[in-house]
């Protein structure tokens, strides 16, 4: 008898946590419509708390920092003179399937879509703003520019 009268209880109880959580269920899809939506009272009442705020509201006065027009003077960029961009080279391009990657090893030759001689890009923070040859000094690689890529030309090379 004890044993049903568990069995009972046990049933009852999952009933009752199977009836609570479809009521959570139930208040949480209704929650949203109800947080989201402010009644013309809740409204009024916020304007009406702006009002009253707005009547010792006095104009805020904004002092000069001194830096000038943004037309370029030298005196304004001599704040940036210490930030530090990501310049990269770019010598080519290819398409590789990982099969092909898996395969490299030493003196493995990876074909590039530019041809020698032909200009090497040259990006700042990912985005192209000039090419050049590449040139050995005192046994170092190093790029002279040869030409800067106009605004037009960026904007159309920033999907590289």
């Amino acid at each position: 008898m004890a044993d049903e009268e568990k069995e009972e209880q046990k049933e009852e109880a999952t009933a009752n946590s199977a009836a609570a959580a479809n009521a959570a269920k139930a208040k949480e899809a209704a929650a949203p419509e109800q947080e989201s939506a402010l009644s013309q009272e809740d409204v009024a009442s916020l304007v009406q708390q702006g009002d009253e705020a707005g009547a010792d509201a006095s104009p805020m006065t904004l002092t000069d920092l001194g830096g000038g027009d943004a037309g370029g003077h030298a005196g304004s960029i001599d704040m940036l003179m210490d930030v530090t961009l990501n310049v990269r080279i770019e010598l080519g391009r290819t398409h590789m399937s990982v099969e092909d990657i898996l395969k490299l090893g030493n003196g493995a030759v990876v074909p590039l879509d530019r041809l020698a001689g032909d200009f090497v890009d040259v990006l700042v923070n990912d985005r192209l703003v000039a090419r050049g040859e590449v040139l050995i000094l005192n046994d170092n690689f190093c790029v002279r520019i040869a030409e800067i890529v106009s605004p037009e030309e960026r904007e159309n090379a920033s999907g590289l």
